[in-house]
């Protein structure tokens, strides 16, 4: 993040502003759709109508006078705009309505009112169809707010009537997004606080606070995946809520200001320009990949210094509320101790532990069990696991050292833990971690790969207490301001959820739950889509696979890693295990 003087820091953002700004009126010739190639005609338009927009709301935030390089863009907006052959083409094509009512706009917020042009719009919004089609809600408000800067009359509903439709309103799961629907929140949020000059009326159970907790979670995966102009109008939409004293914005800032060409273009994403359409003109294709990210860095520094914006302390969201996971994990510690003890798997561990074949003794059912147990106590329901438990043990009695070994500390000091508490025994497994501790006893340092191990042969009495401290790993700290969520785990959160790998999943969600991370935006997000995995029967995943078996082989592992991350969830103050 940022450091330095906020006066320091206030003229770096307003040095991106100018450089973007100047780029853009370098370029202003680009603008004219009277000189484009008859194939590329509608994508200019698009660029004249979102840079003319830039400069008037240049106009409305700053009330200085209109000079230097937005009155050089104004003044290449109206003489393209002034023609007959670009205001009449609305009559023409009424469905494009925005696409040249937004120059109108523009131009009256910068005192460059023309009836005529005016005149042709409301005649296309009076005549049934332009104002009339189905819109998506958020294209919706686009029309109410445009109209409204262009001072046209309607009866359409009021933008507050339609806001509770948009999915911003619909509390969407972050992992989900794609990047349409992240433009949609942005815009939305555009339109119903015109550009930070007023207060939306949210709907029930809806407020500023959820709104920016929202965008400060898609903000860490749009920086993490590089993608400047949603950086860019996430950032904006912070001011246009009216936060100044974001963590997230400064952080936003930082990477704009690293990726912004030292002409001041900021390179937008990948496929902005459809192949084929530059002809093989690269200046073409640079100004097209770049003009509509470096617009959103110049307004988002317009926005950030504009003395006419709507200003608020920042809102935290209402209290989060907890997730419920008595339920979830009681149905599937049942299953877990039923698939680990089900009829005929104590002869096939029974062979597999005689024959040395580990890949075919009880390593699967005991990993379950364990993980059972592990949900079990996080409920407070510890009977819940006892007999599995107790199956185990006896069948492990006599388990040769190679077994445990092949467990894992994470798995057989769980499973000591848990027939601790049960007050069963395994005297196999008893063998296996004194051997164990008088090994870790007999080093001069603890490597930090075993540091759990440790502390989990020291909470049995294999150990003494003083062994921590040489294994004690640096304690995360307590989520706050100055610590960001970590973006590759965010983006790896993502991509499990992609291709449904639920036990990544679970594995991502435990670790930010330890981490301190559990009341986070993303991590409940996380959490609330492995929960929605949970079948009928207690397991976790849906196959796509009508064989019982192949199920079944899936579901284990998946049900444990499920486990094992709501125990941890219900084990931490993110939320509540009943």
């Amino acid at each position: 993040m940022e450091t330095g003087k906020p006066g320091v820091r206030s003229s770096r953002r307003r040095a991106v502003e100018d450089r973007a700004v100047a780029w853009l009126t370098a370029r202003r010739a680009m603008l004219d759709p009277r000189e484009a190639r008859p194939d590329s005609v509608l994508f200019v338009r698009k660029a004249l109508i979102e840079t003319a927009f830039l400069v008037g709301l240049r106009a409305r935030l700053d009330d200085t006078p209109l000079d230097g390089d937005y009155a050089d863009i104004l003044q290449q907006v109206a003489d393209v705009a002034g023609e007959p052959s670009y205001r009449e083409m609305i009559a023409r094509d009424e469905q494009a309505l925005l696409l040249y009512a937004g120059t109108y706009a523009a131009l009256r917020l910068c005192g460059r009112d023309d009836p005529e042009f005016r005149h042709v719009i409301q005649q296309a919004v009076d005549g049934g169809y332009a104002a009339a089609f189905e819109r998506v809600p958020y294209r919706q408000l686009d029309l109410l707010h445009t109209l409204y800067l262009c001072g046209v009359e309607h009866d359409l509903p009021a933008m507050d009537t339609v806001l509770p439709f948009t999915l911003l309103c619909r509390n969407p799961n972050v992992l989900k997004l794609a990047d349409a629907d992240v433009y949609a929140i942005t815009h939305t949020l555009f339109y119903v606080t015109d550009f930070g000059l007023r207060e939306p009326v949210w709907p029930d159970g809806h407020g500023t606070g959820a709104a920016v907790e929202l965008l400060e979670a898609l903000l860490v995966l749009a920086e993490g995946r590089a993608n400047a102009d949603l950086v860019g109008e996430l950032l904006c939409c912070l001011y246009c809520l009216g936060v100044d004293d974001s963590q997230a914005a400064d952080r936003a800032w930082d990477f704009l200001e690293s990726v912004q060409e030292d002409n001041g273009r900021v390179n937008g994403p990948v496929g902005v320009v459809h192949p084929g359409l530059d002809h093989g003109d690269e200046g073409f294709r640079h100004w097209a990949e770049g003009y509509h990210t470096t617009i959103v860095t110049a307004l988002a520094g317009l926005l950030r210094r504009s003395p006419l914006r709507h200003r608020a302390p920042r809102r935290d969201p209402a209290a989060v509320t907890e997730v419920a996971l008595g339920a979830p994990l009681r149905r599937a510690v049942v299953w877990l101790c039923e698939q680990s003890t089900r009829d005929g798997q104590s002869e096939q561990s029974e062979q597999g532990l005689e024959r040395g074949d580990l890949a075919q003794g009880p390593g699967a059912g005991l990993a379950g069990v364990t993980a059972a147990a592990l949900g079990a106590a996080a409920i407070q329901e510890h009977h819940l696991a006892v007999p599995a438990l107790e199956h185990h043990a006896a069948l492990l009695a006599a388990a040769p050292p190679g077994f445990w070994q092949e467990q894992g500390m994470e798995v057989a000091g769980e499973f000591a833990l848990a027939l601790r508490a049960a007050g069963a025994d395994c005297p196999s497994l008893t063998d296996f971690l004194k051997a164990t501790a008088d090994v870790v006893g007999s080093l001069d340092t603890v490597p930090d790969d075993v540091a759990d191990g440790v502390r989990k042969l020291v909470e049995l009495g294999f150990l003494p207490p003083s062994t921590v401290a040489a294994a004690a790993a640096p304690r995360p700290s307590t989520p706050g301001e100055r610590r960001a969520y970590p973006a590759r785990t965010a983006l790896a959160l993502c991509e499990a959820r992609e291709s449904y790998h639920l036990g990544r999943v679970a594995a991502l969600v435990r670790g930010l739950v330890q981490e301190g991370w559990g009341r986070h935006r993303i991590t409940r997000d996380a959490l609330a889509f492995l929960l929605a995995q949970q079948g009928t029967t207690g397991a976790f995943g849906h196959c796509a696979d009508d064989d019982r078996t192949a199920r079944a082989r899936a579901q284990h592992p998946w049900t444990r890693s499920a486990v094992t991350a709501l125990a941890a969830v219900g084990s931490s103050a993110a939320v509540s295990s009943t």
